[in-house]
């Protein structure tokens, strides 16, 4: 009897313990899978506000504050614009003084908690940019997309697709830009976006099926002019935009591709934010099993969407070695195996999503040569 009592036991403690793991894997899991639009990624630390003065703004020292390039800053009730790192200005060690380009709204005030962020802009295009623009309703298989268009000159139209911990305000960074090369410009709020349907189960998939509302965005370009579209896309926005290009009845229509910090490999993506969420190792394996089970994500889905051989139009990756996110390693891989239609332009010492942010001149330089021949 008392064999069988220890059986039982040991029994009951190793399906409480896998009841455990599976638990702290679901948990972990959500870092990536209920990541909030245009809440920091836990990727990205929190700052202190130490002071400001004549349009310089002290932070915490850390390597975030260290950045280069220009950046938003928000806070909660805040945003504000950043430049460059003024290093004569700092008033002690443990503080950065960086230059502040403007307050978008709220106040800063010492002990205020905030994190950068690569939106420099909020609002629409036309109260942040000056642009003119429509707001629309894109129809997409769960209900209607929100949608600001930009119309322009040509019959060529860019569709804009932010990722992880951003909304549509992101592509407001290159609007002027693409504006200026006479380009229409759809920049698209995707299920799980303020005013877009929410997914059933109410979690992100990773572009895994968030892809079909580029699909809209496509028919909804083709339907009212566009004679091509151009598919620019952040992070998990990429990836959407990469299996709209393969897997859209309408992906003749797509001319090019422009994947900035593509996520292209999920498994890699969400062990990185549920390490970042602070999940030990152990859990890791744990998470993507449990992302796996609760989204249906396929590593042998991603890898056919991704495969070089597929790719069948002019693509440019801008990312660099120092996303912790979505390691560059895959986009200098696939860079090297299809070097007749990828070219890679490499950003250091920039945050996910943010390789604009460290140079905007020239990264806008270069993917004005990528455009040129699709125009």
């Amino acid at each position: 009897m008392r064999t069988v009592t220890a059986a039982a036991s040991a029994v009951t403690a190793v399906l409480a313990a896998g009841a455990a793991g599976v638990a702290a894997g679901r948990i972990a899991s959500d870092a990536a899978l209920k990541a909030p639009p245009g809440r920091p990624l836990p990727t990205e630390p929190r700052l202190t506000v130490h002071a400001t003065t004549d349009g310089r703004l002290a932070l915490t020292r850390a390597l975030a504050s260290l950045r280069p390039g220009t950046y938003g800053l928000a806070g909660d009730g805040s945003h504000a614009v950043v430049g460059p790192v003024l290093e004569a200005a700092a008033p002690s060690a443990d503080a950065v003084v960086r230059r502040l380009e403007r307050v978008t709204h709220g106040t800063l005030d010492p002990g205020d908690q905030v994190w950068l962020t690569p939106n420099l802009y909020v609002g629409n295009p036309g109260a942040a940019l000056g642009l003119e623009h429509a707001d629309i309703d894109v129809p997409g298989d769960l209900g209607a997309l929100p949608a600001w268009f930009v119309p322009g000159a040509r019959d060529t139209w860019v569709i804009a697709v932010h990722g992880l911990g951003t909304t549509r305000e992101h592509p407001m960074n290159v609007m002027g830009f693409l504006h200026e090369l006479r380009f229409s410009v759809l920049a698209l709020a995707y299920r799980g976006d303020l005013g877009a349907p929410r997914p059933p189960d109410g979690l992100n998939h990773l572009g895994e099926t968030e892809w079909r509302d580029v699909d809209a965005a496509i028919r909804y370009a083709v339907r009212y002019g566009a004679r091509r579209v151009v598919l620019y896309g952040w992070s998990t926005g990429a990836a959407m935009a990469l299996r709209a290009a393969a897997r859209s009845t309408l992906r003749d229509h797509v001319s090019g591709l422009v994947l900035d910090s593509p996520v292209l490999n999920w498994e890699a993506t969400l062990r990185a934010l549920a390490a970042a969420r602070g999940a030990p190792d152990f859990l890791l394996p744990l998470a993507v099993r449990a992302a796996q089970g609760r989204v249906g994500l396929r590593a042998d889905r991603l890898a056919e969407t991704t495969d070089p051989a597929r790719l069948s139009v002019p693509t440019l990756l801008v990312h660099g070695p120092d996303d912790v996110v979505a390691p560059w390693e895959f986009s200098r891989r696939l860079a090297a195996e299809r070097a007749d239609r990828v070219a890679l332009h490499t950003v250091r010492n920039a945050p996910h999503g943010a390789m604009w942010n460290a140079d905007p001149k020239e990264y806008e330089e270069t993917v004005r040569r990528f455009l040129t021949p699709l125009m």
